[in-house]
């Protein structure tokens, strides 16, 4: 506990110190708390973009423009070996439209997006393409790559699949 000097005029001695209990002090210090927010910002900067969903595939690149949508598709991919996944769960062709439907709540307006890895043959990914459509959803569109250019890390495109 510290005390403060005050000083009082007086007519007769001029300038007198008495001393007087000081008060605490009512600041906060919010430097160390903007520390923690901006190491969390960063922390978060970092792992958002390795939070992708869905298997990892080789995409095929592509000139084609980047489509910006607000509201997250459901993805589908198919990896390298012709696995079929929803997100990251693995379902078979021939369930395919019944857990979409599932997820979707049966919302035919739901964007899908396709994930297919350019190592698989096109047949395999026009197979789910297909079980996509006879579903009934018609906002489908392929995921691609485009060309790596500037030591940039290359952003996902999609492109609208012909009905």
């Amino acid at each position: 506990m510290g005390v403060a000097l005050t000083s009082r005029k007086s007519s007769a001695a001029g300038k007198r110190f008495t001393r007087t209990p000081s008060r605490p002090m009512c600041d906060i210090n919010v430097t160390p708390m903007v520390d923690v927010m901006l190491v969390l910002l960063v922390i978060f900067m970092i792992t958002a973009p390795l939070l992708s969903t869905g298997v990892n595939v080789d995409l095929p690149q592509t000139r084609a423009a980047t489509l910006d949508e607000q509201d997250e598709p459901l993805a589908i991919s198919v990896d390298r070996t012709g696995r079929i996944f929803i997100q990251d769960k693995e379902v078979d062709l021939s369930t395919l439209p019944t857990k979409l439907a599932a997820i979707t709540q049966n919302n035919k307006d739901a964007r899908i997006f396709v994930r297919g890895d350019q190592a698989i043959q096109y047949g395999q990914v026009m197979g789910v393409l297909g079980a996509v459509y006879e579903a009934g959803y018609r906002k489908v569109a392929l995921l691609t790559e485009p060309p790596k250019s500037d030591g940039k890390r290359p952003r996902t495109t999609a492109s609208r699949a012909a009905p």
